[in-house]
């Protein structure tokens, strides 16, 4: 790749200098140039990092991201349906992975109708991993490890308790990730692009630590920026970007128009700090990248405190 992958360690560095505590940041990048045969080859590569690769954090709900890929595994080997009845009546496997089910933040009552409110729920997440465990006579743990975290080399995560935010690793197999989320080689890039879609467009919601936002984008299991603003995201990101943060101070993007993502670690919650340093990180990774800044477009939204764990 013609871009010089020094100066991103540079900005990297810079930015990262300044976090609060300990942290962990890196790139990946898509080559789609390579073709084989008339069928395109896509190649990822780790393009830089700043921190320690080894050094083990806390995901918090990045970690539903784990749940989305388990689920599309299921998907595809016949195991699960997306129509799927999981949860409260009228509610499916899509509705729980989209946060339309109805159920609260932590709770097994519905608070509104499926497909009515962007409501961000992990209890509806951990219901989602029961109905794939239920499916499958298989605990969600085993499966995990067997149909995602084995095949990508993910060796070092860990996930303890919730499948909603119990997971943990180093910056490495977080980057694993991301390169999955980016060229995926356990499913098909088209159910990928399923889960990347908004799932029932123009439900309104908060989304946690940044208000209110109508709409509030939603894919199965990933959140998608859409044009909310404020956004954890940079204003050079599109609206195609998707991924998770968490509140343990985690986050991962992907942005397909960039061929980009980018992934951070840190020993300090999310607060904000982060609001300002990660758009800002954002920013430059896609300045670096040749990306020129795309302010969301779109009314300024209702936003209310919003403030709340992820």
């Amino acid at each position: 790749m013609a871009r010089a992958p020094d100066a991103l360690s540079a900005t990297l560095a810079s930015h990262v200098a300044v976090w609060p505590g300990l942290a962990a940041v890196g790139v990946v990048a898509r080559d789609r140039s390579g073709y084989d045969a008339g069928t395109e080859v896509v190649a990822t590569e780790v393009v830089a990092t700043t921190g320690p690769l080894g050094e083990r954090f806390e995901w918090a709900s990045v970690t539903k991201l784990l749940v989305c890929l388990a689920s599309l595994v299921a998907l595809e080997e016949g195991s699960v349906a997306l129509d799927d009845a999981a949860g409260p009546p009228g509610s499916t496997l899509a509705h729980l992975l989209a946060h339309a089910s109805g159920l609260p933040f932590q709770g097994d009552q519905p608070i509104a109708r499926p497909a009515t409110n962007r409501i961000y729920s992990n209890t509806g997440i951990e219901i989602a991993a029961a109905h794939l465990e239920a499916r499958t006579g298989i605990s969600f743990g085993d499966y995990l490890s067997a149909g995602v975290l084995e095949p990508l080399g993910m060796s070092s995560t860990l996930l303890k308790g919730s499948p909603a935010h119990g997971a943990s690793s180093p910056l490495e197999d977080l980057l694993l990730l991301a390169r999955e989320m980016l060229a995926p080689s356990l499913v098909s890039p088209e159910t990928l692009q399923v889960a990347a879609t908004v799932a029932w467009p123009g439900l309104s919601g908060v989304l946690p630590g940044f208000g209110r936002q109508a709409p509030c984008d939603w894919g199965l299991g990933p959140e998608i920026r859409g044009h909310k603003t404020p956004h954890w995201s940079g204003q050079s990101n599109s609206p195609a970007t998707f991924g998770h943060f968490g509140q343990s101070g985690s986050f991962l993007w992907v942005d397909p128009s960039a061929d980009l993502a980018l992934v951070g670690l840190c020993s300090t919650p999310f607060g904000p700090w982060a609001n300002e340093a990660w758009p800002a990180l954002s920013d430059a990774v896609l300045a670096w990248a040749g990306v020129l800044d795309r302010p969301a477009a779109g009314m300024e939204r209702d936003r209310t405190s919003g403030d709340g764990p992820v």
